[in-house]
C-alpha cells in the first residue's frame, strides 16, 4: 500500500463466527487481505485513519510511533448481531409485495385515469413510464433491501450516508400515509356493516338522514328525467355525506366525532396492529388471506358486471381510443403519476420487505413478474368497474361521463348507486366493500411494518429484544389512531383531502425517485449495483435497466417533476372551495417536511464528519464496509489468498 495514501475506512469482514478477511479503503483503492489465525495486522500508514467498524468482537486500534496502523481483535467478546428474521418461502414475500402494491388505486383510479385520458391509448404513456421508471426503481428499491439487510433509514446509510436522507424522508411519508390512509378503512367498514340490512338504507329516499330534496334514482327513467330539480340529490349520495361523514358546511368547522367512524377506525388499527405484531413471522401468514381474496372478489365483480345489460358500452368508453389525447403534457403526466402512486416507490417499503429476503433470492425475477401482476390487475379491474358504470348508465338513460367517478367517489358513491340496480344488492354490495377493505387492510399493515423495520434497524440491540418491537408498533399505532381522530370528525374530510394532496404528493415521489437514480447510478455506480444483483442471483439484469436508471428515469422524473411544479394548483375542497390560510399551511408542512430532511440530514452529515469538504463528500460517498462482498470483490478475495 502506498504510503502516501490516506486510509479512509477500515472493517472485518464475517464468516461464521470468525473475521476472514481485513477489508481496506484508501482514498483511491480497495485493498482486500484475507486474515490467517494471527490477531493483529500491521498496516503501512503517514495520516490519519477515520474509523473502524467490526462486526465481530471487539477491537483496538492503537497508532504506533512511526508509520504503522496496528489492530487488535479480541475474538472472545465476540457476539451475533439480534435477528430481524426472514420470510418463511418466497411465497410469503411476493405475497407482501403484492398486497402493498396492489391496492386502492388499482380499483378507483386507474380506470377512470384510462377513460378520461383517450382510453387504450393511454397504455402508451403507461407503458413507457412503467419500463423506464417504474420496473428499473422496483428494481432498485427491492435489491438495496435485499442486499443490506436493512430498512429504508440504514440501507442508504450503508450504501451512501450522504443520500440517507432520502430514507428519512420516505419514512416521513409514510408515517402520514398511515395517518390518513387507513379512514378509507373505517368509511368501508361502516358501509360493508350497513350492507347487512333487509334494505340498503343507501337505496331510498325515507331514512331519517334524508332530506327534501331526496330522489331515488330507481324510478321510471322519464319520471327520473322530469321532476328532477336543480337541486335534487340522490340517497347514495346523502348517505355518504349525511349518514357517514354528517359533514359540516364550513371547512373551518370541524364539528364533533363520528362515534361510529371512530369505533371503525380503531377496529381497523386492531387489525392492523395484530397483522405485524410478530414481524414477518405474522404478516408472512396473513397475506395468504388479504392478498389472495381481493382477486376471488374482483373476479366475482367481473363475471357479474361483464353480464349486465350494458356492460359492453361501459368497457368502450374505458378502451376506445382517442390517439389526439397524446399531444396533452397532462395525459403523459397522470401515466407518470399513476405509476409512482401504485408501485409503492420510493416511500421505503419495497426497501424493508426485501430486507427479509433470503441474500440468494432472485429478486430481478420477482420485481419484473410483480410490476405485471400490477398493471395487469389495474388493466382487468378496468373492466369490473366500468362495466357496472356502464349498466347504471344504461338504467338510468344517461351518459357514462354523469356516472364515471375516481377516487372516493367511485368507492362509496358510484359503485354502491350501481348495486341497488342488480338483484341481491346486499350481497354485492357485501363483496364490493370486503374487496375495498382487504385490499386497503394489506397496504396499509406493511407500511405500518415497512415505518418499524425502519426504526428498528436504526437501533437493533433495543428494539429487537423482547417483546420491544411489538410496544414500538403500538406506540406508532396509538398516535396514529389519535391523529386520525381528526379524520373522523363531522368536518374531517376537509383534513382527510389536506393530507392525501399534500402529504403524498406525487412532486415529493418524484423528487426521491430523482435522487435515488442519480444516488445508485451516478454516485455508488450503476456497474457496483449491477454486481451486487450478479453476485445475490448469479447473473446480471437486463442492460436495458442499467442504462434506463442511469440515464432515462432521472430525466423523466426531472422533467415531469418541473411540469408537476408549473401546473401545480392549490386545493380546493370538491375542486370548488379555497381552504383557509391554515389549510394550506399544514398542506405546505406536509410536502416540505418529507422534502426538506433530504438536504437537511446531508447537512448534518456533512458538518459531523471530520476532514475537508472533499475528503468529507469522499467518506460520505463510500459504501459501509460490512456490506457483503461483491462478486469482483471476492474473485480478489481468493486471488489474495491463493497467492
Amino acid at each position: 500500500m502506498s504510503q502516501s495514501s490516506m486510509i479512509t475506512h477500515m472493517t472485518i469482514g464475517v464468516a461464521g463466527a470468525y473475521p476472514s478477511y481485513f477489508r481496506v479503503k484508501t482514498e483511491n483503492i480497495l485493498t482486500i487481505l484475507p486474515m490467517s489465525d494471527r490477531h493483529t495486522l500491521t498496516l503501512e500508514h503517514r495520516s490519519q485513519t477515520q474509523g473502524l467498524k467490526g462486526r465481530c468482537g471487539s477491537s483496538v486500534m492503537e497508532k504506533i510511533p512511526g508509520s504503522e496502523v496496528q489492530v487488535q481483535l479480541d475474538l472472545g467478546t465476540a457476539h451475533p448481531a439480534p435477528s430481524r428474521g426472514q420470510w418463511s418461502n418466497k411465497i410469503e414475500f411476493l405475497l407482501a409485495v403484492a398486497g402493498q402494491i396492489i391496492g386502492l388505486g388499482n380499483v378507483w383510479r386507474f380506470p377512470y385515469l384510462c377513460y378520461k385520458n383517450g382510453g387504450g391509448v393511454f397504455f402508451i404513456p403507461y407503458i413507457l413510464f412503467l419500463f423506464t421508471c417504474g420496473i428499473p426503481l422496483f428494481l432498485l428499491e427491492t435489491a438495496l433491501g435485499q442486499y443490506t439487510s436493512q430498512g429504508s433509514i440504514t440501507c442508504w446509510r450503508k450504501i451512501c450516508p450522504l443520500f440517507e436522507g432520502i430514507g428519512y424522508g420516505s419514512q416521513v411519508v409514510v408515517s402520514y400515509s398511515s395517518m390518513y390512509y387507513i379512514i378509507i378503512l373505517a368509511w368501508a367498514f361502516l358501509y360493508l356493516f350497513s350492507s347487512f340490512n333487509s334494505e340498503l338504507p343507501w337505496a331510498t329516499c325515507s331514512n331519517s338522514w334524508n332530506t327534501a330534496n331526496c330522489v331515488e334514482f330507481n324510478q321510471n327513467p322519464e319520471y327520473f328525467n322530469t321532476t328532477l330539480a336543480e337541486n335534487a340529490t340522490s340517497p347514495v349520495r346523502e348517505f355518504w355525506e349525511r349518514r357517514i361523514l354528517n359533514i359540516t358546511g364550513d371547512i373551518n368547522d370541524l364539528g364533533s366525532i363520528r362515534w361510529e367512524l371512530a369505533l371503525c377506525l380503531l377496529l381497523s388499527w386492531i387489525i392492523c396492529y395484530f397483522c405485524v405484531w410478530k414481524g414477518v413471522k405474522s404478516t408472512g401468514k396473513v397475506v395468504y388471506f388479504t392478498a389472495t381474496f381481493p382477486y376471488l372478489m374482483l373476479a366475482v365483480l367481473l363475471v357479474r358486471g361483464l353480464t349486465l345489460p350494458g356492460a359492453l358500452n361501459g368497457i368502450k368508453f374505458y378502451l376506445y381510443p382517442d390517439p389526439a389525447r397524446l399531444t396533452d403534457p397532462q395525459v403523459w403526466m397522470d401515466a407518470g403519476t399513476q405509476i409512482f402512486y401504485s408501485y409503492a416507490i420510493c416511500i421505503g417499503c419495497l426497501t424493508a420487505l426485501g430486507s427479509y429476503n433470503k441474500y440468494n433470492n432472485n429478486c430481478y425475477k420477482d420485481c419484473v413478474y410483480l410490476c405485471l401482476l400490477n398493471s395487469g390487475t389495474s388493466f382487468v379491474a378496468g373492466f369490473a368497474i366500468f362495466s357496472v358504470l356502464g349498466f347504471m348508465a344504461f338504467e338510468q338513460q344517461t351518459d357514462i361521463s354523469k356516472v364515471a367517478e375516481s377516487g372516493p367517489g367511485l368507492a362509496f358513491i358510484a359503485y354502491p348507486r350501481a348495486v341497488t340496480l342488480m338483484p341481491l344488492p346486499q350481497l354485492w354490495a357485501i363483496f364490493f366493500f370486503l374487496m375495498i377493505i382487504l385490499l386497503g387492510l394489506d397496504s396499509q399493515f406493511v407500511g405500518l411494518e415497512a415505518l418499524a423495520t425502519a426504526i428498528s434497524d436504526l437501533h437493533p440491540a433495543f428494539f429487537q429484544v423482547g417483546h420491544r418491537r411489538k410496544l414500538l408498533l403500538l406506540v406508532i399505532s396509538v398516535i396514529c389512531f389519535l391523529i386520525g381522530l381528526v379524520m373522523v370528525t363531522e368536518g374531517g374530510l376537509y383534513i382527510f383531502q389536506v393530507f392525501d394532496y399534500y402529504a403524498c404528493s406525487g412532486m415529493t415521489l418524484l423528487l426521491f425517485a430523482l435522487l435515488q437514480s442519480v444516488c445508485i447510478a451516478w454516485v455508488y455506480g450503476i456497474d457496483q449495483f449491477y454486481d451486487i444483483i450478479e453476485d445475490m442471483i448469479g447473473y446480471r439484469p437486463m442492460s436495458v435497466i442499467k442504462y434506463c436508471l442511469k440515464y432515462v428515469t432521472p430525466v423523466v422524473c426531472l422533467g415531469t417533476f418541473i411540469f408537476s411544479l408549473v401546473k401545480f394548483t392549490p386545493l380546493k375542497f370538491n375542486n370548488k372551495i379555497e381552504y383557509p390560510w391554515w389549510g394550506y399551511t399544514l398542506g405546505w408542512w406536509f410536502t416540505l417536511s418529507s422534502t426538506l430532511v433530504v438536504p437537511l440530514v446531508m447537512l448534518y452529515n456533512l458538518s459531523v464528519t471530520p476532514g475537508t469538504l472533499r475528503q468529507r463528500i469522499s467518506i460520505l460517498c463510500t459504501p459501509s464496509e460490512d456490506l457483503p462482498l461483491t462478486k469482483p470483490e471476492k474473485t480478489a478475495l481468493e486471488l489474495l489468498k491463493i497467492s
